[in-house]
């Protein structure tokens, strides 16, 4: 079969690799229908981060399943299905607490020595725990909702994941930094599922403004860094806001979080901190700010996400601006390191 390789910064290939198979009785193989470049992606494509060579890629991914081990119960043959990025048991202490991304057993698609989501199977392991199936199956669903259920494998589910983290709610005043798809959806988590009733947008781009806008931002702000936190105070009074969802990771992005938090707000943080190690902790601490960040359990969303975009409620599918055949892979990662594509989605083909 075929799968997005990396092989160095700014290189990435697509290549024949071995079918996937099963290894354990907890496994699945599922065919991808669809699959995505991740922003988290481009931290190695940029050099930030070291990866191996011909490492595999990708950890986003909706699709059918295609074999099953003998102690899977809850997929079959031919179901479609959304996977999480990362997979996990399900019945671990920490998924029962409903951090399946901290599963005792658990793993993340495209990471040393597993397959990635950017490639025409993947092998899933503890598929029960894992796979969530869409009710009605491929038969059932029309391809015009198959970019929003891929979103719902990360970003959809890490930004809505944010604002539960910031503690909002019905009525909540909040501000998102970051306009990339985390952030986007992170907007869309807070209006249109948690009631929230004024968000700010940092963004300085008009096509993730215009998406943003349309998710539920009420007010879009370009400046950055202290210009950017004064424009949030002076919108709200000088009080600045109770819930602040941080959807980047940078030291600057960190900052202007603990800057635009009213005292006593709350900071959900998903934004994955590369290049920001350590955090300054006495700011937070004088403002008596409440700080929750971690790698978002999309698994323990997915239900209720599927529910709402197969009902027609809820539409994350407009974070993909870009569609591109596998083979093509290469381009949309170049596309996004250069920020002229928001995110992209792979079609995959037959196997």
């Amino acid at each position: 079969m075929r799968a997005a390789l990396y092989m160095s910064a700014g290189h990435v290939v697509v290549e024949d690799v071995p079918d996937p198979a099963l290894s354990e009785p907890t496994d699945a193989v599922v065919r991808v229908l669809r699959a995505a470049v991740c922003g988290s992606d481009l931290w190695s494509y940029r050099g930030v981060i070291t990866r191996a060579e011909r490492s595999r890629l990708g950890h986003e991914f909706i699709g059918i399943v295609e074999e099953v081990g003998s102690e899977v119960r809850a997929v079959r043959p031919g179901d479609l299905v959304v996977a999480p990025f990362t997979w996990s048991d399900n019945t671990c202490p920490a998924c029962l607490d409903g951090i399946q991304s901290s599963c005792e057993r658990g793993g993340t698609f495209g990471a040393p020595g597993a397959d990635g989501g950017q490639g025409q199977a993947v092998r899933v392991p503890w598929a029960d725990g894992t796979l969530v199936k869409v009710p009605g199956g491929p038969i059932g669903v029309d391809e015009s909702v198959y970019a929003a259920l891929l979103s719902a494998s990360d970003v959809m589910g890490t930004g809505l994941h944010g604002a539960v983290m910031a503690g909002v709610a019905e009525g909540s005043t909040v501000a998102v930094i970051g306009d990339g798809a985390v952030g986007l959806c992170a907007v869309l988590g807070a209006k249109a599922i948690l009631g929230a009733e004024r968000i700010f947008l940092m963004s300085r781009h008009a096509d993730r403004a215009a998406v943003g806008k349309s998710f539920g931002a009420t007010d879009v702000i370009a400046e950055r860094g202290e210009e950017g936190v004064a424009a949030v105070r002076e919108r709200t009074g000088g009080l600045g806001v109770r819930h602040v969802i941080e959807a980047v990771g940078t030291p600057e992005s960190w900052a202007m979080a603990v800057g635009m938090a009213r005292d006593g707000g709350s900071i959900g943080a998903v934004g994955v901190p590369h290049t920001a190690p350590t955090l300054p902790l006495f700011q937070p601490l004088v403002h008596n700010l409440s700080l929750n960040l971690g790698i978002a359990p999309v698994r323990r969303y997915l239900p209720d996400l599927i529910s709402r975009i197969t009902a027609g409620t809820l539409d994350p599918g407009p974070v993909f601006d870009t569609v591109l055949p596998l083979e093509n892979v290469a381009q949309g990662y170049a596309a996004m390191a250069s920020r002229e594509s928001i995110k992209i989605m792979l079609t995959t083909g037959d196997l």
